[in-house]
């Protein structure tokens, strides 16, 4: 997909403050630290669009983005990140949930892990979800770039393993756009319609 425009439209930190959900979405998650914002910068081929930090947790809201005039990638608050108070770390979480069981024009879910290393509990835990509730996804596996190509293929069945998966995770890296094209083919189809509902690897 072309990237014509992509612009910032809010930040909610509460279901009422969700845009309405009248153009097609899709949600990006993950774990805190997992290279989300800079993945999204390199699937938009924008430096600067989400804001990056070495700090995990820095996300803290869902953030909305109108790509092209057409449809919104959401930045969904990175879960885990042991540093945060228990509350906090519980209301970012049910605003994840409250968003991904309610919102009506969701039709995608990638979900980013560390190629590097194993699925956590957290990790597994959202899967899970994600499939209990039918939301369509893919799983990512960022950093590929860290890892020699002697390990990547390893690695790769790891994270397909634990989290049991149809077919292995997309190799991903923001470094290099490594899997930009394939992820992008994936988002064009749950955007057209193209992808079953409920289809989930």
């Amino acid at each position: 997909m072309k990237i014509k425009s992509a612009e910032f439209v809010l930040s909610a930190a509460a279901p009422r403050q969700f845009p309405p959900s009248v153009i097609p979405e899709v949600a990006f998650v993950g774990k805190s630290n997992v290279g989300k914002s800079s993945l999204i910068n390199s699937l938009l081929n924008r430096k600067k669009l989400v804001k990056t930090s070495s700090t995990p947790g820095k996300t803290q809201m869902i953030n909305f983005f109108l790509i092209n005039g057409v449809f919104h990638l959401v930045d969904l608050p990175g879960y885990g990140f042991a540093n945060t108070p228990e509350n906090v770390r519980a209301g970012w979480e049910a605003l994840i949930a409250a968003y991904l069981l309610n919102r009506a024009e969701l039709r995608g879910v990638v979900m980013i892990v560390d190629a590097r290393h194993a699925p956590g509990k957290l990790d597994l835990r959202m899967r899970e979800m994600l499939v209990r509730n039918g939301l369509a996804s893919l799983t990512v596996a960022n950093k590929i770039d860290k890892l020699k190509r002697s390990q990547a293929q390893a690695h790769l069945r790891t994270v397909r393993a634990a989290m049991a998966l149809d077919e292995p995770p997309l190799a991903y890296s923001a470094q290099n756009h490594t899997g930009r094209p394939q992820l992008w083919s994936q988002l064009e189809a749950w955007l057209s319609g193209g992808f079953p509902p409920g289809a989930s690897s």
